[in-house]
């Protein structure tokens, strides 16, 4: 999986020309006073909140606020997926003007499958609104593929008032998973453009990080936290402002890829524990810990009909500071707790889970290239804690939650994969559509769509209905 990601990387070397086209509109945006947006919708939208989290590390304050990082849903959407956001682009419209998006700023965006209808409503409208500053359109599907299939993304494409990225790099180690390698080479490359004066330095910097460092250490953490899940316990991801941006953003992204129960919050009744959860140990409060994490105020969306979603109360309710686990012990006092360390030492990235202790050398690296490792180290480590639990088959995606159409999309063809597989081939995409939706009417939110619909329709297709004589 290793020898997988840092091969991914490569498709940068491919697009240099592109990244320094995309750092001189960012200069020149800067330089002019205008601010920099960076779009996105899911794991793309974390990505993008990363990135200003690295950008507010290292700016001036004056400049502090000249990156603005969103999602679709908001900040709350770095935690939990607000529902009907990605699929609908005039929200992304509305949220931008929010923000008070400019003629003469600069928007990014990134999808990974170059298809998301949030994103494409972002760039449409910056292209439309902002005409002498192109938008920016990085994405990892190829053109081809988009051209004939997806109609959004063909306008997209053939739009020239768009600067578009293609970063294709294949399939995902896991089908699908497209928090794995698609959006680490967006993070890369976008994180190269905006970071740095250098950026083919820092490329080479990141590969070579990422290639020299030792992974192997991984076996023994992902044995200890599936064990700790099998034997009914938690485990608290304890951190800081250096790496607390990367790490929530693995734990939470567990969620949509696998059908865990996302972060419970503190203002719902009765929640399904999380299995993992952020900890800022050094955090007294759910202000505190928000602050800590993105270095500013969160943004909290205060729209009416999504103030119960996506609002401020919403928002904090997800409590990351220490007092988190006294009150989720007394909520789930069945649950044995546990403390995952993975601190910034400075010249070294430190882990610590029960008896385990281990310190990976990154002296003189970048924020960026740490994050960069740091983010493939998770993925890694909890798509291995996954596999144990069962929640893929083969490398097919079987536990994602069809949460948006997109999703909905990829759940049909990994059943019909499946099923032709097992050898039945009798059922069209719309036979296999319709069992899957009456599917989502009938099973919980942490159970398997696919295998649900998988299982009904092999049961089907083994005891079929005679027809009238």
């Amino acid at each position: 999986m290793k020898g997988i990601d840092v091969e991914a990387l490569g498709v940068l070397e491919r697009q240099m020309d592109r990244i320094l086209q995309l750092r001189r509109a960012i200069t020149d945006t800067v330089s002019s006073g205008r601010r920099v947006f960076l779009c996105g919708c899911g794991a793309t939208g974390r990505l993008s909140l990363t990135l200003e989290v690295l950008w507010r590390q290292r700016a001036s304050p004056q400049l502090s606020d000249s990156v603005v990082g969103f999602m679709a849903g908001g900040d709350v959407a770095l935690i939990s997926a607000v529902e009907s956001f990605e699929d609908a682009p005039q929200f992304a419209v509305r949220q931008l003007k929010d923000l008070g998006f400019q003629k003469g700023d600069l928007l990014i965006c990134s999808s990974e499958g170059g298809e998301t209808p949030f994103v494409i409503g972002a760039v449409e409208h910056a292209a439309a609104y902002s005409t002498w500053r192109r938008p920016f359109f990085l994405y990892c599907n190829p053109d081809s593929a988009l051209r004939n299939r997806v109609e959004r993304s063909k306008r997209v494409l053939d739009d020239g008032r768009i600067e578009k990225i293609n970063l294709s790099v294949g399939p995902m180690a896991i089908s699908g998973s497209t928090r794995m390698q698609a959006s680490t080479v967006l993070l890369g490359a976008i994180g190269i453009a905006l970071l740095f004066d250098d950026p083919d330095a820092a490329r080479r910097e990141i590969i070579e990080l990422a290639g020299d460092s030792d992974f192997q250490f991984l076996a023994k953490y992902i044995e200890t936290e599936s064990s700790i899940y099998d034997n009914s316990g938690l485990v608290y991801y304890d951190t800081s402002e250096t790496l607390g941006i990367s790490v929530l953003t693995d734990t939470t992204e567990r969620s949509p890829t696998f059908s865990l129960a996302p972060f419970d919050n503190s203002n719902d009744p009765n929640p399904q524990p999380s299995l993992a959860y952020l900890l800022f140990s050094n955090a007294d409060s759910s202000e505190s810990a928000w602050s800590k994490l993105l270095l500013r105020q969160p943004r909290a969306l205060d729209w009416r009909a999504h103030l119960e979603k996506a609002g401020l109360t919403r928002l904090l309710g997800f409590d990351f500071s220490r007092g988190i686990i006294e009150r989720r012990q007394k909520r789930f006092p069945n649950l044995s707790q546990h403390i995952f360390r993975i601190v910034d030492e400075g010249d070294s990235l430190f882990f610590s889970l029960g008896n385990l202790d281990h310190r990976s050398r990154w002296e003189g690296a970048s924020p960026l290239a740490r994050h960069i490792l740091l983010k493939l180290l998770l993925n890694i480590h909890s798509t291995l804690v996954m596999g144990r639990l069962g929640r893929y088959e083969g490398n097919v995606m079987t536990w994602v939650r069809a949460s948006n159409l997109k999703l909905i999309d990829r759940a049909i063809r990994y059943a019909t994969t499946i099923l032709e597989d097992r050898g039945i081939t009798r059922f069209t995409y719309a036979d296999v559509a319709f069992e899957l939706f009456r599917q989502m009417k009938r099973i919980g939110p942490t159970e398997s769509i696919v295998l649900s619909t998988v299982n009904s329709l092999k049961a089907a297709a083994d005891n079929p209905i005679p027809s009238d004589s």
